[in-house]
């Protein structure tokens, strides 16, 4: 078992570099040990004045799952061919975490933010995606699990349905 003050910088960055690996690796069921049974992971939308979602029950969301079975939901229809966004061929990516920061460390739990940047190739063209991060990890265990998992996609256009693997 861990605390969270006995986690490094240099610890919670490898955590979240090997978590953006696994989705450039597609080993998306290795993605999905790194999250708790009860993940909660929320990608809100922009509404019309400018401004984030708050609330993903009442409000919309570009993605929103209340617990980690949403995310093995998606994982299962990705697997399945069950999802237009994910047809054939399988698109490519490669995630860029930036600018990690430690905002709270409480018993046995971290808050972190960072930057990301991913890019999506498929059909011979590429996309950018950019945004912020929010992760609340829980460290009780032998190793982290994120608990919580608010994701800023902060771009102004979107050329398709956004999935687990743009962000």
């Amino acid at each position: 078992m861990t605390t969270a003050i006995e986690l490094t910088q240099t610890d919670l960055e490898q955590f979240l570099y090997r978590e953006a690996r696994l989705l450039d690796d597609r080993e998306f069921e290795k993605w999905l040990e790194c999250y708790h049974p009860d993940a909660e992971y929320w990608m809100p939308a922009w509404d019309d004045a400018g401004e984030i979602t708050e609330d993903p029950q009442s409000e919309i969301s570009l993605v929103y799952y209340p617990n980690r079975g949403g995310l093995e939901d998606r994982v299962f229809r990705i697997r399945t061919d069950r999802s237009s966004a994910t047809s054939l061929p399988e698109p490519r990516t490669g995630h860029n975490v930036t600018n990690v920061e430690v905002i709270e460390r409480r018993g046995n739990e971290i808050d972190l933010r960072h930057n990301w940047f991913s890019l999506y190739f498929r059909y011979n063209t590429t996309d950018t995606y950019f945004g912020t991060t929010f992760i609340t990890l829980d460290v009780s265990g032998p190793s982290p699990v994120i608990r919580r998992k608010k994701i800023v996609l902060k771009n102004d256009y979107i050329h398709h349905v956004v999935d687990i693997y743009h962000v």
